[in-house]
């Protein structure tokens, strides 16, 4: 069975309801502005959204920033875990193509080269393990 087609035309938006929202001005000195703009920075978020955040947040679990910083360091990992995985799937198909040399030809040429993937496997198997202990 296949999927049914999409609707002919335009797609319709859903419509929503407007946010009533209201506009606070704070005043700051220059270094509280480059303070705040480098926070913000770290955090990648407006200053607008580090303030409201940070007022809002529940101070017992750590606050935003504190959930900030986490959800970053987070995306990091499995952005590294991510090329782990991609690197383990290129060394797995470098040793099938070894392997299928092997046993068309009877004879390994490149045993050394093998031993060196090993190496690099178990390299990679510890690094997946000592990201994935950090989620």
């Amino acid at each position: 069975m296949s999927a049914p087609a999409p609707p002919a035309g335009p797609r319709r938006r859903r419509v929503r309801e407007p946010v009533p929202r209201t506009a606070v001005k704070v005043k700051l000195s220059d270094t509280e502005r480059q303070q705040l703009s480098e926070r913000a920075d770290q955090l990648a978020v407006s200053i607008p959204r580090l303030l409201v955040e940070s007022a809002l947040a529940d101070p017992d679990t750590g606050g935003w920033v504190a959930v900030r910083e986490q959800t970053l360091q987070r995306r990091e990992l499995l952005t590294e875990l991510n090329e782990l995985s991609h690197l383990t799937a290129t060394i797995a198909n470098n040793v099938n193509q070894l392997a299928k040399v092997a046993n068309t030809s009877g004879d390994l040429p490149a045993a050394h080269r093998l031993h060196q993937m090993l190496t690099e496997i178990e390299a990679v198997l510890e690094q997946l393990r000592n990201a994935s202990r950090q989620l």
